[in-house]
């Protein structure tokens, strides 16, 4: 196993007590030995650091003194890190034992994918498996009202989603980024922009990594469990600063990826939505509407962001244009010995 092939798994916990001892374990029972893990705590006050003192000879934990935001956090692991592949996982996320062989082994289909995903399933926060077996994530997509959804979320697992398929984007939560397009499409330092803070930071650079050229690719043999906390019918059960994020950060991802053409194409479900956001803020979340005044205060920086990603661009409109649908889009991805080898080690 050559170092191009080096895997640096990188964990932000903030008050993760309940979940980031069997994250680390999941981990380091991986069947992939060339690997390294780092872990930013971002002030934990639930007991997350006296768990974290205990992997401190197995792992690479850096304890910050205040709450950066995840953003923040996770670039601050990725400059820490030094392989090839860089694996960036939520602390409530368990892995199979193979989940990181073969997303590196369909990292290897093409040179210009920059992104692998594999399939996560739903796990109760008590990381009990729920009656019916739930799809999590096969990857993201974005509608033309600029709404970034998780491909089969919450659908039964009836045995779908078994091709290799390229896809937009990944989440977050279990995504493998090639350092070369970490490198390629920062701004700056900035792989996660840290105005997000938290939520939709991997959409954002889903979007920016397709408009410079990248490809995000699936594959079945990667699985692995996730208790997601954020879905679009519990808006209501969130902390109002999770809700700001998220207005927020539907805007700011907006500002610096959306070409003219594409807004042509689809103003009038674009301008939909916004009424509705904006309504809602006004109506029932007021705590909301500061989203609008973050984005304003910082509009020369965040528009300094877009004209750097604009005259970056390599891909064309129709084909950016064409990721965006109501239903999810995703297109075959050709076999490889890569997916031969998978399929012959099992999964």
């Amino acid at each position: 196993m050559s170092d191009n092939d080096r895997v640096s798994v990188t964990i932000v916990t903030y008050n993760s007590g309940r979940f980031i001892k069997r994250c680390l374990e999941s981990v380091l029972a991986q069947r992939y030995a060339n690997k390294e893990i780092i872990v930013i705590d971002n002030a934990s006050s639930d007991g997350t650091v006296d768990i974290l003192e205990q992997f401190e000879d197995r792992c690479q934990i850096i304890y910050n003194d205040e709450n950066i935001g995840f953003a923040a956090a996770q670039n601050q692991a990725i400059r820490s890190s030094s392989a090839e592949w860089v694996l960036t996982l939520n602390p409530d996320v368990l892995l199979l034992p193979n989940f990181i062989q073969a997303l590196v082994d369909a990292g290897q289909f093409d040179s210009k994918i920059g992104t692998v995903c594999g399939k996560l399933l739903t796990i109760l926060a008590t990381f009990d498996l729920p009656d019916k077996p739930l799809v999590d994530s096969t990857g993201i997509y974005f509608t033309p009202m600029l709404r970034h959804l998780d491909r089969g979320s919450q659908e039964v697992d009836n045995g779908h989603y078994l091709k290799h398929e390229y896809v937009f984007g990944a989440t977050a939560a279990a995504a493998l980024y090639r350092r070369q397009m970490i490198d390629d499409i920062s701004i700056g330092e900035e792989f996660f922009d840290p105005d997000f803070f938290v939520y939709r930071e991997d959409a954002d650079v889903a979007w920016r990594a397709q408009l410079l050229g990248w490809k995000c690719i699936y594959t079945p043999h990667a699985r692995g469990y996730h208790v997601r906390k954020v879905l679009p019918g519990n808006r209501r059960a969130l902390p109002p600063g999770i809700n700001m994020h998220s207005v927020k950060n539907r805007f700011l991802m907006r500002l610096k990826n959306m070409t003219g053409d594409l807004y042509k194409r689809n103003w009038l479900s674009i301008t939909t939505r916004d009424i509705v956001v904006f309504g809602a803020c006004l109506v029932r979340e007021q705590s909301s509407l500061k989203a609008f005044w973050y984005v304003t205060r910082n509009w020369k920086r965040v528009m300094a962001k877009r004209r750097e990603i604009m005259s970056r661009k390599r891909v064309d409109d129709d084909y950016i244009a064409s990721w965006f649908r109501y239903k999810p889009v995703s297109s075959p991805a050709a076999k490889s010995r890569a997916w031969v080898r998978t399929k012959a080690a099992g999964d």
